[in-house]
Order: structure tokens, then sequence, then C-alpha cells
């Protein structure tokens, strides 16, 4: 099984994108997690910027924001379909609201599923605050009456939602490593959804937690045959990174945090991973 790293595009969106993009092939990273633009020159801009630094494209949603429901769902399918019309191995979607019922939520599901469907691209529903993933004893419940659902799992959330390792939810969350097909390496902790720095030696038993989560991932996704999996480092940009008071600078390098995960993880998988 290959391993494919991404890198989000966010915190690093003031560059110009060539830029961005040769940043990220000199690193090392095998694509990049982004939306598009709704403009099409603009997006074409893009999308041929990358297939020249022969990077990989997943297609990011995150932006329909919209409390009112009726509204949500238009605004909703308008951003998948702009993101279908792409080359985007599949899109991750930050979906629905907390406060949304399960039918509302389910409705934003089925609409997903539909553009996939259509597409023949696939959608994911990324596990977030704010979302209707945003506990995991909440997911338990969606995944129980939508067993066919797909997720990325971006687990740092759910350990700030319940402050706790979800050590007492154990059941939860193996239901969620069986229905993921993306990872996002953010390492969370009971106060936050960053740790400062996963290269900091305080932190390193959370990262351990984490890992043996995402251990239990690639484990299942070897056994099933699958020829690659993904990973994006998606370590954030402020307010998830931490600024000194008063300078407001950053305590640490973003970019240099997502770069040392992608290699923390390649040498953690290298007997499954082949492009090592």
């Amino acid at each position: 099984m290959n391993l494919k790293f991404f890198c989000p595009i966010w915190g690093s969106d003031y560059l110009p994108f060539d830029t961005f993009c040769d940043k990220v092939k000199r690193d090392g990273f095998d694509g990049v997690e982004m939306g598009l633009p709704h403009d099409k020159m603009k997006k074409q801009e893009l999308i041929k910027t990358l297939e020249h630094f022969e990077l990989e494209l997943i297609g990011q949603h995150y932006e329909t924001l919209e409390p009112d429901f009726d509204k949500h769902k238009k605004i909703f399918l308008h951003h998948l379909e702009n993101l279908i019309d792409s080359p985007a191995l599949f899109i991750n979607s930050q979906t629905g609201k907390d406060y949304y019922s399960f039918d509302q939520n389910k409705a934003l599901i089925e609409i997903a599923d539909q553009v996939s469907k259509n597409s023949k691209t696939p959608i994911l529903h990324e596990t977030h605050r704010g979302k209707f993933s945003f506990a995991a004893h909440i997911m338990k419940g969606y995944l129980e009456k939508l067993p066919g659902l797909r997720i990325t799992l971006d687990i740092s959330h759910w350990c700030n939602v319940a402050e706790t390792f979800l050590e007492d939810q154990e059941e939860a969350v193996n239901m969620a490593i069986e229905h993921t097909d993306h990872i996002h390496s953010r390492v969370g902790y009971q106060e936050g959804p960053q740790i400062p720095d996963p290269r900091a030696p305080e932190w390193q038993d959370t990262i351990e937690i984490h890992a043996k989560w995402w251990d239990r991932v690639l484990e299942l996704k070897e056994k099933s045959g699958i020829e690659n999996f993904t990973i994006t480092t998606e370590f954030g940009a402020p307010p998830y990174l931490l600024l000194m008071p008063f300078t407001r600078q950053p305590i640490t390098s973003q970019w240099e945090i997502n770069v040392y995960m992608m290699h923390l993880l390649k040498s953690r998988y290298e007997p499954i991973n082949r492009q090592t």
C-alpha cells in the first residue's frame, strides 16, 4: 500500500500559488488539499499549476456556513458541484451543523451521496467541531443509521469536545476507524484541537495516542488490499497555531510542523509504504 501525503493550503494562501506548489513539491508532498474558486478561469489556472508541479488534488469543502437550512442546502450543493468539476481524487467535506437535526444533516449527506454517484467522485465527511460529526458519540449514531457513510478522521476535534482521549468511548472510535478513508493528522488534546508543537518532548505521549488510532486505520486498509491511502498533515494556522501575547507572533512554524508530521509518519509506516 502506498501512502500519499497532502499539504493543506490553509495558512499558505497568502503565497502566489506557483510558489506554494513549488514548496509543496520540494518538501516531498504528493499533493494539496484545498477548496477551489467558482470562477472557471481562475480554477483552471490553479489546476494547470498543480499539473505542472505533478501534484494531486483533494477538494475541500468548508465554506457553507449559512444557518438557515433551506439556504444552506442550496449553497452546499453549489460548492460540491464546483469541486467535482475538477480532477480531485475525492472531496473532503465539513458537512452540516451541530445544531441541525438528524434529519436535516441526513438530507445534506444524501445531497453529497447523489453528487458523488453522478460524478463518480467520492465525497467524505470530516469529523469536525460545529458540524454534524462534532463528537464521537454523535458520529456513532450517524454511522449506525447510515452504514454507507465514509469519513475523514480528524480525531483531534473529538478529544477537544469530550475533554478526554476518548478512553470511555472505544466503541464509537472503533466504528469511526472502520469507516475512515482519509486522515487529517492533526494532534489534539483535552483542552484544544491542536498541540502547540509536535516536536516538543512534553507532547510525545499525546502524539502516540493519536498514532495508535492511525495505526489501526492503516492496518485495516492494508488488509483490504487498497493500493493508495491519503493523509493530510493538517496542523492549522492561527488561531489553531498559538500566538505570543502582545506581539501576536506565532510560537512556531506551521509549515515546519506539517513537514515534520509527514516525515514522522513516513518513518512510522515505512514497512507498509512502498514509496519510501
